[in-house]
This record gives structure tokens, C-alpha cells and sequence, in this order.
């Protein structure tokens, strides 16, 4: 169980933190949110689906259909994807809400990730200034929350449009069919009948990429079945999976390493 705690002077001085190697920590994620600024890369890779989330809606990464199981980790912990979200790059950090509802920096303690000596990067360096490092991811999480906020507003625009509605799943296994509900897609019939005025306001608001993105991701969601199917089996036919499914051989010859995980990450100021 994740156990944050805000990172500072009197806790963790002397200690220090390392990067995570794997996304193990990652593997009963079953959908993870994504921003607006990161959906042209996703939906490449997963199913999207929209979230509620108190009075609105949020983009999100469908990972899989069955609970406690992301099937995009693999049983070494490795990434199956082309793509990591960006909300699992910045781990075993998070901003969350501190005492005076401003958002501070934390880290998950019970990540294994937190080492109690100086052998790893550095949380304040000798001047007792949050290290480059910290820093790094600091920045990192901080432009994160400012496309979550341009992202809520993108998304309220959909939802004032009207054109965000339930999508009720039923999805074939070998273990028959299942029926998946929660999930919220874009109707596109909706959108295409909205008048030029409607549509002209999506447009202003950043609303219509997000929306045909969402619309083109849909086309991965049969894929999960067979994944999921493909994980009882040998690590190979996982693989063979994910790349027949998600990387189709007219895919402008573009090679992935499918053996491989992203490294994009906050190191890079990737967001």
C-alpha cells in the first residue's frame, strides 16, 4: 500500500532517492488518467475512455477490463507499450494536497524506491536547496498539473457539447463475455451533427482533437481480450500481441522494440 509523505528537510535529509527500473508497481492500475497534451501519443497504444470525476470528466488510459490487472506490465515488470503515461513517469513522486491546501511534493515511502542513506540522487544538496534532480521531477509534476487543468476545461467543453455519453462494453474472452460498464466515449454521431456554432466552440476550446483521438483509440479495445488471454501464456506470444494489435504492418514502417519500455521520463522533461 502507497504510503506518501511530503518530502522535507527534517525527514529526508540524509536521505536520498533512485529512479524506478520497472512498472511493477503499476500492475493492478487498471486505468490510469492522461492529460490532453499526451492523447496524439496514447491513442496509439491503448483504448481511451472518459472517467467521471465530480462534476466532470477525465481522459484515461484503459489498461484492462479486468480488475487489479493492468495487463501492460509485464510478469518482469517491464512495459508492453510504446507508450507509459505520464502520470506513472513521475513515480514514486506525486503533488499532493498539503495542510493548507497548497500542493507539495511527496514521496511514496513505501515504494522501495526511498533509501535511508546517500548512495542514491539526492533529495537538498549541500546548500540545503532541493537538489537538480528533485528539482527535475518537481518541474515535471508541476507542468502535469497545469495540463490537468487545461485538460478539465477541455473536457467540460465535451461535456457542455453533449457528446460525451456511456459506453457499455460487452467484450468476448475465452472465458466468455464479459460487460463492462463506468467507461464514457464520444458519441460521434453527436459531434458530427453539432451545428457550426457548436463545433466552432469545441475548436476554440482544444475540445476536437481530444475528441477524434478518443474516437480512434476505441479501435484497440478488442485487443485487450486477446491480451489478457495471451498473458496466461509464454511472454513471447504477449509480445506478438501487443505488436500485431497495436503496431499493425502498414504502420508506415515504423519498427518499435516491443522487448523494450519507454524511458521517456521527467529526467527529460518529457510531460
Amino acid at each position: 500500500m502507497s504510503q506518501f509523505n511530503a518530502i522535507s528537510k527534517g525527514r529526508h535529509t540524509g536521505c536520498s532517492w533512485r529512479r524506478h527500473d520497472g512498472y511493477s508497481f503499476a500492475r493492478e492500475r487498471t486505468v490510469v488518467p492522461l492529460v490532453a497534451a499526451e492523447m496524439a501519443k496514447a491513442a496509439l497504444a491503448f483504448p481511451i475512455a472518459f472517467l467521471a470525476e465530480g462534476k466532470g470528466f477525465v481522459p484515461a488510459a484503459v489498461l484492462s477490463l479486468e480488475s487489479a490487472r493492468n495487463l501492460f506490465v509485464a510478469p518482469d515488470g517491464r512495459w508492453l507499450s510504446s507508450y507509459v503515461p505520464a502520470v506513472l513517469r513521475g513515480y514514486p513522486f506525486a503533488l499532493l494536497t498539503g495542510t493548507k491546501d497548497n500542493r507539495v511534493l511527496c514521496i511514496d515511502e513505501a515504494s522501495g524506491l526511498l533509501l535511508e542513506n546517500a548512495s542514491g540522487e539526492p533529495f537538498f544538496d549541500e546548500a540545503g536547496e532541493v537538489a537538480e534532480p528533485t528539482r527535475k521531477i518537481l518541474q515535471f509534476l508541476t507542468a502535469m498539473e497545469v495540463h490537468r487543468a487545461a485538460t478539465a476545461k477541455t473536457c467540460a467543453a465535451l461535456t457542455e457539447a453533449g457528446v460525451i455519453v456511456p459506453w457499455d462494453i460487452t467484450l468476448k474472452t475465452s472465458k466468455g463475455a464479459q460487460k463492462i460498464s463506468g467507461l464514457q466515449k464520444i458519441d460521434e454521431a453527436a459531434l458530427a451533427a453539432l451545428s457550426a456554432e457548436s463545433f466552432e466552440t469545441l475548436r476554440q476550446a482544444g475540445a476536437v482533437p481530444l475528441a477524434y483521438y478518443q474516437i480512434l483509440s476505441m479501435q484497440h479495445l478488442p485487443a485487450l481480450g486477446r491480451l489478457a488471454d495471451a498473458h496466461a501464456a509464454q511472454r513471447q506470444e504477449v509480445e506478438t500481441i501487443m505488436k500485431q494489435s497495436f503496431h499493425p504492418p502498414e504502420a508506415n514502417g515504423i519498427d518499435i522494440d516491443w522487448a523494450s519500455f519507454s524511458d521517456e521520463g521527467p529526467e527529460k522533461g518529457t510531460t
